[in-house]
């Protein structure tokens, strides 16, 4: 049975021995950080501070704030109720695998898969614990333990919301992640960047109020959830297909449908056990300056212009529960989110790419640095072959550099993929480089968004691909030597 809320997972995290509360008064500028940043690194448990408070404000905050929730792998399989991600991965390859009905007989046994892929939809419901307080004139950020996080943050940060936006073309539904600064109680910054779906959106009301000015609104309505079931909120951090609803998608991983309930200002739906959400609007003339915002990479992400949202209503529980996450110096939290996209991507990935075996992005790449993919080598180029097309992938295109190995590393073992690529390379032979698009948060590209990109084909090389000498053997000492000295080991004082 999937988590119905927040309160579900809670409950579960508590009685595994993954969550600690903090009873203590504890600082929402830089303080939390500072412990979620060293518990995080050293693998502890989810946090609930029970009495968050600001010495610049003079507040006690009544909401307590949760953070570090998917912090590990334990909390990961939590999250997903699995014994392992891989199963997730399965039952994705599963229902990508799934193949038009040839005759009666297959038509009879894809029922039962057809009835549960219906069951992921969505269901709409008249109301939902997240309506049990509705605010329109009074309604205040100012209540929320909303956090600092770095020394030279612009400001406090919402950083783990699910915006809800749709196309104003195609009328889809788009869920997303994108932090907040606060500049006021009922105004923060959009940060969508350039290249995501929310973004988008955006821009498409921008083009159509360019060529028919006074026929198209100039406002964009948005919902803003926050607290919901684990797989719900992560739904939004997911790299999702433009035409793939993430709700969908997380009814999927649920085996249940997320309940959404109707907005009270805006004509949006939203988790119906939410703990909080704010309703609103940006608008194509209010443009502000946002961050700087210490980011994933480890770095602040500087200034830039992004829209201004406008609350114009929050509605919430009577005793709301504010979650949060903070991004730095890897590993952190959001290294295991990442996890959680690599393993789902992966099956997608081999839809397109059949010859993929396996794929890594390790924490100090911070997602896009770095992509370790090893494939079954087929013809010469092959290597080369996947780099390109995964650089056309929407889910990988950022991917600053791609090491392609053979399909007897394990890309996971950096240790093994080190000696073995840095073996089998001739830098210039085995090296491209390729220009396009970049992360937003890239900061060494030359230009904003487009920067190059390097491939490095560390496979065996043939003699098709101009490779004439021989090839050496790999050092394995052979099984009967094992034998025998596993026979013999403890007796020799090991």
């Amino acid at each position: 049975m999937a988590y119905k809320d927040l309160r579900d997972f809670i409950v579960c995290l508590e009685r595994e021995g993954e969550l600690k509360r903090i009873k203590a008064r504890v600082d929402v500028d830089l303080e939390i950080t500072e412990i979620t940043n060293r518990v995080s690194k050293s693998g502890g448990p989810a946090l609930l501070f029970e009495r968050p408070c600001s010495a610049r404000d003079g507040v006690d905050y009544a909401v307590p704030l949760l953070i570090n929730t998917v912090g590990s792998p334990r909390r990961v399989e939590l999250a997903l109720e699995v014994e392992s991600i891989e199963d997730c991965a399965r039952r994705l390859e599963e229902l990508l695998e799934l193949k038009p009905p040839e005759g009666w007989l297959d038509k009879v046994r894809l029922l039962p898969k057809l009835a549960e892929m219906g069951s992921f939809l969505p269901r709409t419901v008249k109301d939902g614990a997240v309506k049990e307080v509705i605010e329109r004139d009074g309604a205040s950020l100012a209540v929320f333990p909303i956090m600092t996080c770095w020394p030279g943050d612009g400001g406090r940060f919402i950083t783990w919301p699910m915006v809800i936006t749709r196309s104003p073309k195609s009328g889809r539904r788009n869920v997303g992640c994108y932090r907040m600064q606060v500049f006021d109680e009922r105004t923060t910054a959009m940060h969508w960047q350039i290249h995501k779906t929310g973004a988008e959106h955006f821009r498409w009301l921008q083009r159509q109020a360019e060529k028919e000015p006074f026929a198209t609104a100039r406002r964009m309505e948005v919902a803003v959830a926050i607290g919901a079931d684990p797989l719900t909120m992560l739904s939004g951090v997911l790299p999702m297909p433009e035409d793939l609803d993430e709700f969908v998608f997380a009814g999927f991983l649920r085996r249940q449908p997320v309940e959404l309930v109707r907005c009270e200002t805006v004509n949006l739906e939203v988790p119906a056990h939410a703990e909080i959400v704010l309703e609103g609007y940006v608008d194509l003339d209010d443009m502000r300056t946002e961050g700087p915002f210490g980011d994933h990479t480890g770095y602040y992400s500087l200034e830039d212009k992004f829209p201004a949202f406008h609350i114009t209503c929050i509605t919430r529980r009577r005793d709301p529960i504010y979650v949060s996450t903070v991004v730095g110096p890897p590993p952190m939290e959001d290294y295991w989110m990442g996890y959680v996209v690599e393993r789902l991507f992966l099956p997608l990935m081999r839809k397109q790419l059949p010859e993929v075996v396996d794929m890594h992005m390790p924490a100090e790449g911070v997602f896009h640095n770095l992509l370790i993919v090893a494939i079954r080598k087929s013809y010469p180029g092959h290597a080369r072959k996947v780099m390109n097309a995964i650089w056309g992938l929407p889910g990988a295109m950022f991917s600053k550099v791609i090491v392609v190995v053979d399909d007897d590393v394990d890309v996971h073992n950096l240790r093994e993929v080190a000696w073995k690529a840095l073996n089998h390379i001739d830098p210039e032979r085995d090296i491209q480089f390729t220009l396009g698009p970049v992360d937003q948060l890239e900061h060494a590209s030359r230009l904003p968004n487009f920067g190059s990109k390097m491939g490095v084909d560390a496979t065996r090389k043939w003699p098709s691909e101009g490779f004439t000498r021989p090839w050496p053997d790999e050092i394995v000492m052979d099984e009967k030597t094992k034998r025998k000295i596993d026979e013999v080991w403890r007796s020799l004082g090991f």
